[in-house]
């Protein structure tokens, strides 16, 4: 058994590594540039909805008071009128980045204190590096990656987000494995 203070190392570095990785992925490659295509009637859509000053948050339009709603003639009318959507009102202004850059940083650390959590349970000191890659891959690419599935299954979002955001978890899984397989105690 490994414990997680003799993995600093490995969890800070493979945080650090999948953050560049990332940024290059979503900044610098054209991998995610059509994610979110362009509304038609963008500012009809926005016009109609400034007066109503929606707080941010998430919603369900149309949004039935409960199960026996949803079987209502009203709702089943809203239904087949639309539009039907789910959506998250942001606060308006630009994103402040930093923030957003930093919950990223701190959710890939915890990613690595998971994989190596796992991989320290089941490996001892001087684990073979394939054997660590497979713990800690799996384990990493579990946390990166296949939460997002329900988001498609469920709420209907576009599965090739979903299928790009597997592959980026794929491939930050793999960099988090490669990372704890070098520097594994010996």
């Amino acid at each position: 058994m490994v414990g997680l203070f003799a993995l600093w190392l490995p969890i800070l570095l493979s945080a650090v590594i999948v953050f560049i990785v990332s940024s290059v992925i979503h900044m610098a490659s054209p991998w995610h540039k059509n994610d979110y295509p362009k509304m038609e009637k963008e500012d009809k859509f926005r016009e109609a909805l400034q007066p109503l000053a929606i707080p941010p948050g998430d919603y369900m339009v149309p949004r039935p008071s409960g199960s026996a709603a949803m079987r209502s003639p009203e709702f089943l009318d809203k239904l087949k009128k639309g539009p039907v959507m789910v959506m998250t009102v942001m606060p308006n202004g630009m994103t402040p980045m930093t923030m957003s850059l930093v919950l990223w940083f701190v959710y890939l650390i915890v990613i690595g204190i998971f994989a190596g959590y796992v991989a320290g349970r089941a490996l001892p000191v001087g684990a073979a590096y394939l054997q660590v890659f497979r713990f800690v891959g799996t384990t990493a690419f579990l946390g990166y990656s296949l939460a997002l599935w329900q988001m498609s299954i469920w709420y209907r979002r576009s599965w090739s987000i979903t299928f790009k955001a597997t592959v980026d978890g794929l491939i930050y899984g793999l960099l988090t494995a490669g990372t704890f397989g070098w520097l594994w105690p010996r």
